[in-house]
């Protein structure tokens, strides 16, 4: 079920008056309930899958327990090796074994061994690369001694499968969403109220922002051959902007629904394109992921720290990670991922040889020099999003190429695409104090409810079935 369905409208209604209006007298069954539905909701893309999660969550479930049992060092690290090794392992079959398979024929075939063409054509789970990190951070807290091990097998199991996040984050923590299933949850008309508001921002933002930029960067990339440089490079900047709307609309309308329910679930986006600097962009971008590494690989790396080779080793072998984590079918992610790590890097050694590491204060506008810096981290960001959403890595280079090729001093195509992106800038820039930009309780009640039908008339009127999001593909 898409999240910008009538499909999923329909089964988030349904769900919503049974949680609230079928008496749960005890907590374990409010558990149950979620559970049972965030398995329908996952079944309803494959449900053979459901075992794999089921046997993930299982697993990690068990071992967190011995770890909180073991007095025993070397027990309690084999216990997390053997976490890491379980749920890693699962990961890498089923995203990467036909790219290791292909990758390993091509080198015979290279010498003139032909050894075939056929792979087992493994699917890839829905999700699976979100709930894996959600488990293994569970092991890990506890092996750390962060958190405590439940032996609350219900509460456990809808903390992993929780359905608004479940396909495509936020990457939560245990030690933020496991206490809110451990205690009873009552309606808060106020909080589901700005849930609401914030799952209507999402979906404006997917249909009407993310789907719409799309259908120019479709045409674009399946014909970059024929475009002027002049249209390619309109269309980075079109690329830049539709991955930023259409990931961000999934989280806001996760975080909303979560609302609904009770549930605080934690900021996946901060307005990136503000940012002054390119560490800040990553400190506001797909936060969840990056601070997993961060906290999990990045640190225990020894961070900063050491400064020199070691600064630059640590910081290209997490960015090296999340490009591998979006997958290894091609190697554009790697690539993507390593141009962003020398960028972080240079970044970072900029502001400890200057001591310049000061977030910058924004004002009701930006000051020149913020402008200028908030477009050359846009700029950075944006290079590297055509390995992203080009079909291989091929492709990828054949746009870079084409640019300098092509001729240059014409209008680029599609420029009323324009007008979708000074929107969310624009909303994005007046929200920017805010969680979400329909923080707006303060205005007239006239212009708040002509904002609020005005985004529902434009996402009934553009929304056609629904389109899928960018990253159920990982």
């Amino acid at each position: 079920m898409l999240f910008n369905s009538l499909g999923f409208i329909i089964f988030l209604a349904v769900v919503f008056l049974l949680y609230w209006f079928v008496p749960f007298k005890k907590l374990k069954f409010q558990n149950l309930f979620l559970l049972v539905v965030s398995y329908f909701f996952y079944a309803w893309w494959d449900w053979r899958f459901l075992f794999l999660m089921f046997f993930s969550s299982l697993i990690d479930y068990l071992i967190g327990l011995s770890i909180e049992a073991a007095n025993d060092s070397k027990k309690r690290k084999r216990l997390l090796t053997a976490s890491v090794v379980v749920n890693v392992g699962l990961l890498c079959f089923f995203k990467y074994f036909n790219f290791f398979v292909d990758t390993f024929i091509a080198a015979f075939a290279s010498v003139g061994i032909d050894l075939g063409s056929s792979t087992l054509n493994i699917i890839l789970p829905v999700g699976i690369s979100f709930y894996t990190f959600q488990t293994l951070s569970y092991t890990i807290d506890i092996y750390r001694k962060e958190i405590h091990a439940t032996k609350d097998v219900i509460s456990y199991l809808a903390f992993v499968s929780f359905f608004p996040q479940l396909v495509a984050g936020p990457i939560e923590r245990a030690k933020s969403l496991l206490p809110q299933f451990q205690r009873k949850r009552t309606f808060d008309y106020a909080f589901a109220r700005d849930g609401v508001l914030q799952i209507l921002w999402g979906l404006f933002k997917k249909v009407a922002i993310a789907d719409v930029i799309g259908q120019q960067t479709e045409v674009i990339l399946a014909g970059y051959e024929d475009m002027s440089a002049s249209t390619l490079i309109y269309g980075i900047i079109l690329i830049g902007v539709q991955i930023y709307a259409d990931f961000s609309s999934y989280s806001d309308i996760a975080i909303g629904v979560g609302k609904l329910f009770g549930f605080r679930i934690m900021r996946n986006f901060d307005y990136p394109f503000f940012a002054t600097n390119f560490s800040d962009f990553f400190r506001r971008w797909h936060i969840s992921l990056y601070a997993w590494f961060r906290d999990y690989v990045f640190f225990p790396l020894g961070g900063i720290r050491k400064g020199g080779w070691y600064l630059f080793r640590n910081v290209m072998i997490i960015f090296a990670l999340t490009g591998l984590w979006h997958g290894a079918n091609s190697a554009k992610f790697l690539v993507m991922g390593l141009l962003y790590g020398f960028f972080v890097w240079a970044n970072i050694l900029w502001q400890l040889k200057t001591k310049r590491r000061r977030k910058e204060k924004l004002g009701k506008f930006p000051s020149p020099r913020q402008l200028m810096l908030m477009v050359w981290v846009f700029i950075l960001y944006s290079i590297p999003d055509i390995f992203f959403i080009s079909p291989d890595f091929e492709s990828s280079f054949g746009y870079f190429n084409r640019i300098f090729e092509a001729e240059l001093w014409v209008l680029p195509k599609g420029l009323d695409k324009l007008l979708p992106v000074t929107t969310i800038l624009i909303i994005d820039w007046m929200g920017k104090a805010n969680e979400h930009p329909l923080h707006i309780g303060h205005w007239p009640a006239l212009a708040r409810w002509t904002v609020y039908y005005a985004m529902l008339f434009f996402i009934l009127y553009l929304n056609y079935g629904g389109s899928p999001y960018i990253y159920f593909q990982f």
